[in-house]
């Protein structure tokens, strides 16, 4: 078996039995495939990984850097476990170099309320057609804020994975992972049951909870489009994507008081260290406020200090 059948097989491995999401396969595929392209080898032995690795280093940061050693390395386990190598040279291959901590961005509060009130302006300018376009819409935007799902969770929701009853929705996250959360407001919870009901055949047509136009998946493009659309009308200068409200999801519930561990279940993430980067946004606010309204800044103290 030559090395393109090899990591063709390696990636189906990746897709049906680890059940990997389409993000991490086609990060895999790329990563791979310049791996091989530099090494122009089958298999590369540790001289050839370690020329990679250091050629990696002048031309990326250190986050992406960590990513494609990271797919290299998973597919080297694999050729391992499946005794095409007996010798893996990543047992030998020590890479450490400290990330830059990049703070994820949110959306103010301020704008998030001017975004949701500007999209439930537009219900007075709908039509009898477009009417439940609007609807899902708004029902889009207000579950990315509610759940902090990632874009493509959203879109790839199934009809029968949303309890409207409860308000209970099945989310699946990276590598197949289940999760359930909850949807707590009871307005959310109306706005959702009234796309429901105004979409119900196209819905049930398609599986999927959150349709398009011609009664399809609404897809992650599609969100994004819809997005900067109404940000645009909300005369809102900033780019707001759909992540911004996965992270200012997790950073203001932090902000009142809520247990990381908690949000990490939430947010569907496998370490307490991925979920810990908000609490260095929480902090962020908090010298914000201690700066701005602590009540010695407006103490006058006489003080007489050589």
């Amino acid at each position: 078996m030559n090395c393109t059948e090899q990591i063709t097989k390696y990636l189906e491995y990746c897709e049906f039995r680890k059940e990997l999401d389409r993000n991490t396969l086609k990060a895999y595929r790329i990563d791979l495939k310049q791996f091989f392209e530099y090494t122009m080898e089958e298999i590369p032995g540790r001289e050839k990984i370690e020329d990679y690795i250091t050629e990696l280093h002048k031309k990326f940061m250190p986050k992406t850097i960590k990513r494609k050693i990271a797919s290299i390395k998973a597919y080297y386990n694999y050729l391992e476990e499946r005794d095409i190598i007996s010798d893996n040279p990543f047992r030998k291959i020590k890479v450490k170099f400290k990330e830059a901590i990049i703070l994820p961005r949110i959306i103010p509060r301020e704008e998030i309320e001017l975004l949701l009130n500007c999209i439930y302006a537009q219900e007075k300018k709908t039509t009898t057609k477009t009417y439940k376009y609007w609807l899902r819409d708004i029902a889009v935007i207000e579950t990315l804020f509610a759940t902090g799902a990632r874009v493509y969770e959203i879109s790839n929701i199934r009809e029968d994975s949303v309890n409207l009853n409860t308000g209970l929705i099945r989310i699946m996250g990276k590598g197949g992972k289940e999760r359930y959360i909850q949807i707590a407001s009871s307005e959310i919870l109306a706005v959702l049951k009234n796309y429901y009901s105004e979409n119900i055949n196209q819905i049930k047509g398609s599986g999927f909870f959150f349709i398009n136009n011609r009664g399809g998946r609404y897809t992650e493009q599609s969100i994004r489009l819809m997005l900067k659309k109404y940000t645009k009308l909300a005369g809102i200068e900033r780019n707001i994507t759909p992540h911004m409200f996965r992270h200012s999801f997790a950073t203001y519930l932090i902000e009142e008081g809520v247990d990381i561990s908690c949000i990490q279940q939430i947010l569907g993430h496998s370490s307490i260290k991925t979920t810990q980067i908000y609490i260095h946004v929480a902090a962020k606010k908090q010298a914000e406020i201690l700066r701005e309204l602590h009540p010695r800044n407006r103490m006058h103290i006489l003080r007489d200090i050589a």
